[in-house]
């Protein structure tokens, strides 16, 4: 069934230049997408707001990036050749491949001509070296690249249980059926956290980040209605795990996972020990014993959350009579902070002025300079994007040496001192 709400959102999404189509000139291929320039900027600010609450605002998190490609051995240890794997069934009728999950008829022909169902495995198989004798995988999850570093930041850092490893790259699943434009893709960028910890104190940890990264989205804008903690079945959790509960949001399809918090146990560093030969365990000073600490797994695909914050920013309303589409996103998050206006583009002394007052606030934001069109439409074009300000240069300005600025969620004008304007949007980002 169509989504015309997502199908309108998408397209609004390409021609505001948030994300793309990968190889759409050559028809694309589904579960890739490639991110554009406010995409992008987009992106960024999401990981570096993660890190932050993640890494950097804790005692003892370590940041690391590993290799997006594996030797086998790696993921025989991991249980990934043996584990993960969806159902497959094709159709005898049109050929669609699906997940045994989504029906007992074709999804897209209705046909009930179908293949029996066989295991998939989701994993993208490559070979590494000239002579090819070495199988390889794409991961299909950053978390194994964590666990056979484990005593290469334990012996680095010289750290102490409780401690954290972090890693944000790429990952790669061959899913049968990307669907739902980029909740679900072949190619994505995780943010996770490996939290090592004793096994007794396990419990009080989960809890913590459990809270603390449900918290995050709320500080960010996500409205409360719009997210839910969801715990999931023993009978349904991953062979890994132990615990499970997701962050579910509610996207135009419905409530999904946008991040994932597992208790691996002590299952990763057990298995990586047995197949490489290395003892990946901790020796506790205090209590003169050797232990496999427990793991606390955060786990959030960045696109999910991207996806997550536009939808709920999204918004119609009316400025003067007339309807404007508006993305409030949190200034934190929006690609773009501010855009420089001259109010007349006609007029020397005012373009000079604010071609000055961009190229003076460009150094520490970012930002955009804008003379093209009325200034309605300025601003409408800035809402659109999500612009939390707009900065409009008058003759005013000329005089008192101060602008105005426009906020967008309230379309409300305050006059500035020109002087005064970076300190006002430095605390405005705080």
């Amino acid at each position: 069934m169509k989504n015309e709400f997502l199908e309108k959102f998408i397209n609004f999404l390409k021609n505001e230049g948030f994300i793309f189509q990968s190889n759409e000139i050559y028809g694309g291929v589904s579960g890739f997408y490639d991110f554009g320039p406010l995409g992008s900027l987009m992106k960024l600010n999401i990981k570096n707001l993660w890190l932050k609450d993640v890494v950097f605002s804790e005692k003892n998190v370590f940041l690391i990036d590993t290799s997006l490609i594996n030797p086998k051995v790696v993921f025989e240890a991991s249980g990934h050749l043996e584990n993960f794997f969806d159902i497959l069934i094709e159709c005898k009728n049109c050929h669609l491949r699906f997940k045994k999950e989504e029906g007992e008829k074709c999804p897209d022909c209705g046909s009930s001509n179908l293949t029996k169902p066989r295991k998939f495995n989701l994993m993208f198989q490559t070979k590494i070296g000239s002579t090819g004798k070495i199988d390889g995988f794409l991961r299909p999850e950053t978390a194994q690249g964590v666990f056979v570093n484990f005593l290469n930041v334990l012996n680095s850092t010289r750290t102490k249980l409780p401690f954290g490893i972090a890693n944000i790259g790429k990952s790669f699943r061959n899913e049968i059926n990307p669907r739902n434009f980029i909740f679900r893709l072949r190619e994505f960028e995780q943010m996770e956290l490996e939290f090592f910890t004793k096994p007794q104190e396990a419990d009080f940890w989960f809890n913590y980040w459990l809270e603390k990264r449900y918290n995050w989205y709320l500080s960010l804008g996500i409205k409360k209605e719009n997210i839910k903690k969801v715990e999931i079945p023993k009978s349904e959790l991953p062979h890994y795990s132990k615990r499970n509960v997701d962050l579910h949001y509610n996207f135009p399809f419905g409530f999904q996972e946008i991040e994932g918090l597992a208790n691996r146990g002590d299952y990763d560093l057990k298995r990586h020990s047995e197949f490489s030969g290395k003892s990946l365990t901790y020796y506790d000073q205090k209590e003169k014993e050797s232990y496999f600490p427990y793991v606390i797994e955060p786990s959030a695909g960045i696109e999910r959350l991207v996806f997550a914050f536009l939808v709920d920013a999204f918004d119609e309303d009316e400025v003067d009579g007339k309807k404007r589409f508006v993305l409030r996103l949190n200034p934190k998050i929006a690609p773009i902070k501010f855009a420089v206006l001259p109010l007349l583009s006609n007029r020397k002394e005012i373009v000079r002025l604010a071609q000055d007052i961009y190229d003076n606030l460009r150094k520490e934001f970012i930002c955009v300079y804008d003379e093209n069109g009325s200034i309605g439409r300025r601003y409408r074009r800035q809402d659109e994007i999500g612009t939390p300000w707009c900065i409009t240069v008058d003759f005013e300005s000329l005089e008192k040496k101060d602008v105005t600025v426009r906020d967008r969620d309230s379309t409300k004008q305050e006059r500035i001192k020109i002087e005064e304007l970076e300190e006002f949007f430095l605390n405005k980002l705080k």
